[in-house]
């Protein structure tokens, strides 16, 4: 049966518990008050979600085996990056189930995500494209044509209008059937679009680097890191460590860090 929610948070740990992404580890690295509000849509066989937060922070994710997924930004702003690669305005990122990855952000941003199980994307893509649509081995990021990413972004807003205004359209099974149908054709549209140029080795390193100074400030979660120790504790020079963090937007290598945390378990 097709159900929909809408919920607002403020407490980091509340909304990472929410999210359907794997295992979440959150953290706020924005001084303020945490605000977020998280829409999810259960289809027949497609899931979505459209979220939005007010502070930038910074999460890892073990993500969960079994659905294909995809990610893009619902509106402009700041900087949305995972695992050391962007995600712009005018991309979508396909992610590989099962797999770990990073995720920050630098200030208030909007994004949306989907998920099929891996068996019904398979299928769509022979039916619907004629192509391969299995999950890549490693995440990929796709700039479809603007009309198509135009398209995506309509129906999946019209989506979420809906589940916050008449929930009780979205429960109704033959509308969400045409709803949901309406999705997978624009998600598979976009998905013909092409990879930006990319360096995937470059992108391999910052994760590493990323994944380490992660697991050094977690290990001092007590108190404040300055960076000549976190440099000795991460492996890496100065310079690459505020390039890496800058990049991700982090604030944690800053005299003065300043941090809310937040783990949940969920599946997605």
């Amino acid at each position: 049966m097709p159900s929909s929610s809408v919920r607002s948070f403020t407490n980091p740990d509340d909304y990472a518990t929410a999210l359907r992404q794997g295992t979440i580890g959150l953290t706020v690295t924005e001084r303020g008050r945490f605000r977020a509000k998280l829409c999810q849509i259960n289809f027949h066989h497609l899931w979505m979600q459209r979220l939005s937060e007010e502070l930038a922070r910074t999460s890892h994710v073990d993500g969960t085996g079994g659905r294909t997924i995809i990610v893009f930004r619902t509106q402009p702003g700041p900087a949305m990056i995972r695992n050391g690669t962007e995600v712009t305005p005018d991309a979508i990122a396909r992610l590989s189930g099962g797999k770990s990855y990073y995720h920050h952000t630098t200030g208030p941003f909007a994004y949306g995500g989907m998920s099929l199980p891996l068996e019904k994307m398979v299928s769509i893509g022979e039916s619907m494209a004629g192509r391969d649509l299995t999950p890549p081995k490693d995440d990929l990021t796709v700039i479809p044509s603007a009309e198509a990413m135009e398209r995506l972004q309509r129906v999946h807003a019209t989506a979420g209008a809906l589940a916050e205004d008449a929930p009780s359209v979205l429960a109704h099974p033959e509308a969400a059937r045409g709803i949901e149908q309406a999705l997978i054709q624009a998600t598979v549209e976009c998905m013909q679009g092409e990879p930006p140029q990319t360096d995937r080795s470059a992108a391999r390193h910052h994760a590493a680097i990323m994944r380490r100074f992660h697991s050094v400030i977690e290990e001092h979660i007590d108190r404040p890191l300055y960076i000549p120790e976190l440099c000795t504790a991460v492996g890496a020079t100065a310079s690459r460590l505020l390039r890496g963090a800058s990049r991700d937007g982090t604030e944690a290598v800053s005299p003065t860090p300043s941090y809310e945390h937040g783990s949940a378990g969920t599946a997605p």
